[in-house]
């Protein structure tokens, strides 16, 4: 059965699409000439044909369609000087129909098994069946496995290149890497320290930094002359007067002034005896000068010394390497700075008072913790460095390292993906097996029963059929008569001579619908008699006689109860047409309540409009009446057909007016005065031939910028002969009072 039709870009028909869904087993739709019906039937016939245009069978499975449209009419009578026989089975052979009948339940049970299985496989309605259980889980766990990138993407964007922007690629890279990869797992942390190096597509070489030597620094810290009391000779006259004050180092500084005042005394400015200078001379003698010196190079060296160690740290902390520990550096420097500020000081202390005995701070820790520092950093820019020289294998090893961890990562929830998989996939390949199998054994039982048609079958029964029809209605002048070959019909007249070239075009459509019924019951080989199809009646009355039109509607409703009770081999039906009356006969059912449509059927109407043909689905039964039918097209607003709406004005003002009401036509347009006047009497030229009904076609399109020109005249010609009351009651609830005249204006 089929459960859902879509069309576009086809025929009448644009770009977006026209769909009619949930259909049901008997379809009724309803359109005008021209609006798009033939259309579907045809899409029906030969779906393959309409790229664009898609039809939904049930659980996929195809059931032949038979359609009766005028490409039918062409096939099997316009181009062919015979009709096909249409082969049904005889009544003779008891024992042969009864082992069909029992085969066909058999085939027919096998089929409602494998929808079952389909059901279960492929979903139904609101389920999503076995199938979907599996897309949903696939589709889950990709979602899950891309959240992981999307986490990881900022850090090891470079081991998911190609992949970044498509989740389908990368759950199949995770796949592929969840059946090869044996790289090492690594902590996060070791993945993100190596990325920063390996990752960087611009990596170079860091330069190693530079190493520091404090150790002639340190050694400053223990020279002898720190802790020695420099002082004169001993053994001179005045050195017991010196020692017993203490005061050598004033001495000292007091004998440069002494000589620099010609030897007078700079304190008391008396002159001195020349023994007093010899004194002093021989006080100070070349071992003190000899200390002296000493204390004054280390002085001058430590300066030295120390400003380059300065230099040398600072040139490391301004040209720091990423791996350098940058702040604990500083902070050891600092340290550096304070201790060689507080060494100096005291050297110049020790080199203004030589006396005295002084011991610096020691650098050694602190200079022993920069080096440690340096020693650390240059450790990693020699990883880092043998990693840029092999980096090409350093980033493959790293990509199936980051991929293990992911792998590791996921590890739960990829064991439950594959748990749940395999479930799945098991029971939909015992399902597919099941349906596999199911599907072999109804074809051995087709075959069986096509064989078994073969030995049964007969054309004469449609010979029998149609001619009773014909004899019965009065088409008495032709008859239906077996071919000389016996496979095929003739139409002849009573005198033998041929009559299909000569036939009206009501009989011809009275012949090729019976033609078409029969073949319902039959097929045009000697097999395939029983098979299932689904039926397309599109417009079958047309050309017909009203009391004809009645025969092909009993004929017709009469294959409805057969697709209600699943009782034959016709499982749906539609039913396409144009005619008002012949949709209200064909679609009454005195069971419907409230004119809503029943659990087996549908209503659909097709309308063209300026854009293209448009199908919209109806909860109840659309026709109510040919002339109701015409004021729908009014009161709907927001769909009126700029190509029929005139001759719609026509129809109901004729039928109204004309038809019911005896009204002379002529006196209503002299209401009107200029262009009202003139549409006036447009829409009653018309009317006034008298050879139009409401369900006749006529197209005259219009602007649409007339449209509502027409329609105010329109209401205006009730208003004026009092029947305003007839128009507000047709109209309903799309009911709007017309504006007084004066504020009108001219329509």
């Amino acid at each position: 059965m089929i459960e859902s039709i879509s069309i576009a870009d086809i025929a009448t028909y644009g770009s977006n699409q026209e769909i009619m869904d949930r259909l049901s087993q008997l379809n009724f739709i309803y359109g005008s000439n021209g609006s798009g019906k033939t259309t579907i039937s045809r899409i029906i016939a030969n779906e393959a044909a309409y790229a664009s245009c898609y039809v939904k069978w049930k659980n996929g499975i195809r059931i032949q369609p038979m359609v009766y449209n005028l490409d039918f009419i062409e096939n099997n009578f316009n181009l062919s000087s015979e009709l096909k026989g249409v082969f049904t089975l005889g009544e003779s052979q008891t024992s042969t129909l009864a082992k069909i009948a029992t085969i066909k339940k058999e085939i027919d049970e096998l089929a409602r098994k494998n929808s079952g299985l389909i059901e279960t496989l492929q979903g139904a309605d609101s389920g999503i069946g076995k199938k979907g259980e599996l897309k949903f889980l696939e589709e889950e766990f990709k979602t899950r496995v891309w959240e992981l990138k999307q986490k990881y993407d900022g850090i090891f964007s470079e081991a998911f290149e190609g992949l970044r922007n498509n989740a389908e690629k990368f759950l199949i890279r995770f796949f592929q890497e969840a059946s090869s990869n044996s790289a090492s797992l690594l902590s996060y942390d070791d993945l993100q320290v190596k990325a920063q190096s390996i990752f960087n597509s611009a990596a170079l070489k860091e330069n190693f930094v530079s190493k520091i030597n404090g150790d002639a620094l340190i050694r400053f810290e223990d020279d002898p002359i720190l802790l020695i009391p420099v002082i004169g000779k001993e053994d001179v006259d005045i050195a017991a007067m010196i020692k017993k004050l203490g005061n050598s180092d004033w001495v000292k500084r007091g004998k440069i002034y002494f000589e620099k005042n010609d030897h007078i005394c700079p304190f008391c400015q008396q002159k001195t005896h020349e023994s007093f200078a010899e004194s002093l001379a021989e006080y100070f003698d070349e071992n003190f000068l000899k200390n002296n010196q000493a204390i004054e190079t280390l002085c001058s060296s430590y300066a030295t010394e120390s400003q380059r160690l300065q230099d040398t740290i600072q040139s490391i902390i301004t040209d720091s390497t990423q791996f350098l520990d940058s702040s604990k550096l500083a902070k050891e420097y600092e340290l550096f700075l304070s201790k060689v500020t507080i060494n100096q000081q005291r050297l110049k202390d020790k080199k203004n008072e030589p006396s005295h005995v002084i011991v610096l701070e020691s650098l050694r820790v602190n200079l022993d913790s920069i080096a440690a520092l340096i020693v650390s950093a240059n450790q990693q820019v020699e990883k880092h460095n043998a990693i840029v020289t092999n980096l090409a294998d350093e980033k493959r090893q790293l990509i199936a390292q980051v991929w293990r961890f992911l792998l590791e990562e996921t590890k739960s929830d990829f064991e439950n993906y594959k748990n749940k998989k395999t479930g799945l996939e098991k029971a939909i390949t015992n399902l597919e097996s099941q349906i596999s199998k199911n599907n072999e054994e109804r074809k051995k039982k087709e075959s069986e029963v096509r064989n078994l048609e073969k030995q049964t079958t007969t054309i004469q029964p449609t010979i029998d059929g149609i001619n009773g029809l014909l004899k019965q209605f009065g088409f008495t002048s032709f008859y239906l008569s077996k071919s000389v070959a016996g496979n095929s019909y003739r139409l002849l007249r009573k005198n033998g001579m041929d009559a299909k070239t000569t036939l009206s075009e009501g009989e011809k459509t009275f012949v090729c619908f019976l033609y078409f019924y029969y073949l319902l019951k039959g097929s045009s080989s000697e097999s395939d008699i029983t098979t299932d199809r689904i039926i397309v009646f599109d417009d079958p009355v047309s050309s017909l006689d009203s009391d004809i039109l009645f025969v092909v509607s009993s004929l017709i409703k009469g294959l409805f109860e057969e697709v209600r009770t699943n009782s034959g081999h016709i499982k749906q039906i539609f039913v396409m047409t144009h005619n008002v009356y012949f949709h209200k006969e064909i679609s009454y059912n005195s069971n419907r309540k409230k004119n809503q449509a029943m659990r087996e059927e549908t209503f659909w109407i097709v309308r063209r409009d300026t854009i293209g043909s448009r199908i919209q689905r109806c909860d109840t039964n659309p026709i109510k009446t040919s002339y109701d039918l015409l004021w729908s097209e009014i009161r709907a607003s927001n769909n009126r057909n700029a190509l029929t709406i005139q001759n719609t004005l026509r129809r109901i003002l004729e039928y109204y007016f004309k038809i019911l009401g005896g009204v002379d036509l002529d006196g209503i347009c002299c209401h009107f005065e200029g262009k009202e006047k003139m549409v006036c009497k447009s829409l009653f030229s018309w009317v006034n031939d008298g050879s139009h009904f409401p369900q006749d076609d006529l197209y005259v399109s219009i602007d649409n910028s007339q449209i509502e020109s027409y329609l105010m005249v329109f209401h205006q010609i009730f208003q004026e002969t009092n029947n305003e009351a007839h128009y507000r009651m047709m109209m309903g609830d799309a009911y709007i009072a017309l504006l007084p005249s004066a504020d009108r204006g001219t329509p």
